[in-house]
């Protein structure tokens, strides 16, 4: 890495201020880096827990009597003016703070995260965007409105899809091409050959109808072990079939797939990916072209992984993979034959972080911001495509709809469409609303389906972001950056 050398030969300045909204666990951990890291001093935590903002503080080992509670602008820059640190249940304050640099937005609520990133924006603060749910309905647009307005707006290096996004540009600029990209979910597949039991390793909370652990049955044994040759397409649907009682990625590792395919250009090739279940040694052989092997058709796809592996192998990691190839001949020899995993004709290897430390390395996206002016994702940010949720279960009218984590709906990724009746409504518009009528079962919902919510600053901005992106209509006269 050359973060120090860029940071000593060309900051524009010696020392970052960052403000966070939202102590959760992804929030508290970047202000618990904050002893360790040089350049960042996070001078602010907003969330509407108190205990949850101050404690993000007492985490990190900073002395009580340094922490100030403030309600006004006035009283926190006064505090931060003293060598304080503040912290408040007021999240509008931090993007008001003369002293903040940039706004670390992680409240993980998309309608809170739009007005935050908004009003960091219009006064002229960057912003690292934590919240996926907002960055998947509307990032195209707060970036485009970030640089028109001469600030940063980022993904973070921690979330799988910020790594992804970053070790795509890297391949990309060293002249490999990229047959798949993807990321590791965190749950991990452990089988034990011995005994025939295959359980999960996951730190989310399992609920029915699936469950920790199954019994591989005797004829079921051979389609867990290494893919032969040849036999790549049954061996992922018969892992489908055998593992379907294990827990399966969720609709929140569909939504950093969004995001990194609307970075990246990187394309689903189906709207529930196909999530196989891989050794990190199966990957260069299922993730390829079908010429080659692999299951997709051709390269350029984007997809999920659920490591497979025994008790004592080491796995993914819940971090980032890509599959390429050198285009060069030789190049490619090299690429195949110096340690890296190939598939059965060389014609693709695996390259993957075997980790994503979330909050605890979010620093460096911070940094690259407040000190350079970088972002850390890519310049060709388009709604390219939209997450969008079938129901998993029949929908009572009246029924408020769920988050990523809800397992009411389930998720697709389909190519970006605007607001409109009949359409198929963005995900995160859902959230929080109510159902207009009653839903069945394996519907896909349609934006006649929910009630809009008056006034939301997120459905006005991801139609502002349909006028922009997706249709040829003229500009609304009203800039977001004013209700902010």
């Amino acid at each position: 890495m050359v973060y120090h050398h860029l940071y000593s030969k060309f900051a524009k300045k010696d020392h970052v201020r960052a403000g966070v909204i939202g102590a959760g666990n992804y929030g508290t951990a970047i202000v618990t880096q904050d002893p360790h890291t040089p350049r960042l001093s996070v001078v602010v935590v907003a969330d509407l827990s108190l205990d949850a903002a101050k404690g993000a503080y007492l985490k990190a080992g900073f002395d009580p009597s340094t922490l100030v509670y403030a309600d006004s602008v006035e009283i926190a820059q006064s505090a931060i003016d003293d060598g304080k640190r503040v912290y408040t249940d007021k999240p509008l304050l931090v993007a008001d703070l003369p002293s903040v640099d940039i706004v670390c937005e992680s409240t993980g609520i998309p309608e809170a995260s739009v007005v935050y990133a908004l009003r960091a924006i219009k006064n002229g603060k960057h912003v690292a965007m934590i919240t996926k749910d907002c960055d998947v309905t509307v990032g195209p647009m707060l970036k485009k409105l970030a640089k028109e307005a001469g600030v940063v707006y980022t993904p973070v290096d921690g979330d799988q899809h910020g790594l992804l996004i970053q070790l795509y540009e890297w391949a990309k600029s060293v002249g490999l091409s990229v047959i798949s990209g993807g990321k590791a979910t965190d749950g991990e597949f452990i089988y034990d050959e011995a005994t025939g039991e295959a359980r999960i390793i996951t730190d989310k909370p399992i609920h029915a109808p699936y469950q920790a652990s199954i019994i591989i049955a005797p004829e079921d044994r051979e389609f867990l072990q290494m893919i032969p040759q040849g036999r790549t397409a049954e061996y992922v649907a018969q892992r489908a079939r055998i593992l379907a009682k294990l827990p399966q990625p969720g609709s929140y590792d569909l939504c950093e797939m969004t995001i990194a395919a609307n970075y990246t250009g990187l394309e689903p090739a189906v709207d529930t990916l196909v999530h196989a279940p891989l050794r990190v040694t199966e990957i260069p052989v299922a993730y390829c072209e079908q010429a080659h092997g692999g299951v997709f058709d051709r390269a350029g796809k984007i997809d999920l992984a659920t490591c497979l592996r025994a008790p004592a192998e080491s796995g993914l990691g819940g971090g980032v993979f890509l599959v390429v190839r050198c285009d060069n001949a030789y190049s490619n020899h090299v690429l195949t034959t110096k340690g890296q995993i190939a598939n059965y004709d060389d014609t693709a290897a695996v390259i993957y972080r075997p980790y994503h430390l979330c909050g605890v390395e979010t620093s460096s996206s911070i940094l690259m911001a407040g000190l350079l002016g970088i972002d850390t994702g890519s310049d060709d940010y388009l709604p390219r495509y939209d997450l969008v949720k079938v129901a998993a279960r029949d929908i009572k009218a009246g029924e408020v709809f769920g988050n990523d984590h809800s397992p009411q709906l389930t998720a697709r990724i389909v190519p970006a469409i605007p607001v409109a009746m009949g359409n198929a409504a963005c995900a995160h518009l859902l959230v929080g609303n109510r159902a207009i009528r009653d839903i069945p079962a394996g519907t896909l919902i349609t934006y006649e389906m929910v009630e809009e919510p008056e006034g939301s600053p997120l459905w006005a901005l991801r139609r502002q972001q349909d006028r922009t992106f997706l249709t040829s209509a003229a500009m609304s006269p009203t800039d977001p950056l004013e209700t902010a």
